[in-house]
């Protein structure tokens, strides 16, 4: 007999490159989910599913220069999660961008917003949800990070 932990264990988990776009003055930016995409008009950070062969980085480079044109000059590591979306088990390797080439624009019919905390736009994707919780414990944030 399969318990829940079995079904879940069987899911693919498909690793996903997200880029935290920072900015000088501490804003981050924010894309929403472009329709005919599951979760559309949902706000997340932008990236997409690591490809075989790809390390985080090459993903996270080839994931902007196609959604926002940019070219990523530096990218770090900084956390991970797992988020199970009925449509996906993604494994979200979220990593701090603060250098990059270009002005980010909307490629992918997405809109974009540099927001900070907290964020003014909604509804947020839930695997960001832990991201701004981050950044607000790195900054010392006290308070709601989104609207509810």
């Amino acid at each position: 007999m399969n318990t829940p932990h079995d079904a879940e264990a069987e899911r693919a988990l498909v690793p996903v490159a997200v880029g935290v776009l920072l900015r000088e003055d501490g804003s981050f930016l924010l894309g929403s989910r472009p329709e005919g995409k599951p979760w559309a008009g949902y706000w997340e950070f932008p990236g997409g599913k690591i490809e075989a062969g790809e390390t985080l980085v090459q993903a996270l480079r080839r994931e902007l220069r196609e959604e926002l044109a940019i070219e990523v000059a530096d990218a770090e590591f900084w956390k991970s999660c797992i988020v199970d979306y009925p449509h996906a088990r993604v494994d979200l390797r979220f990593c701090k961008v603060r250098r990059w080439s270009g002005e980010p624009r909307a490629c992918e019919g997405q809109q974009l917003a540099w927001q900070d905390l907290p964020v003014q736009v909604e509804p947020v994707l839930p695997g960001t949800i832990p991201v701004l919780r981050w950044l607000a414990e790195e900054r010392g944030h006290t308070g709601p990070t989104h609207r509810e």
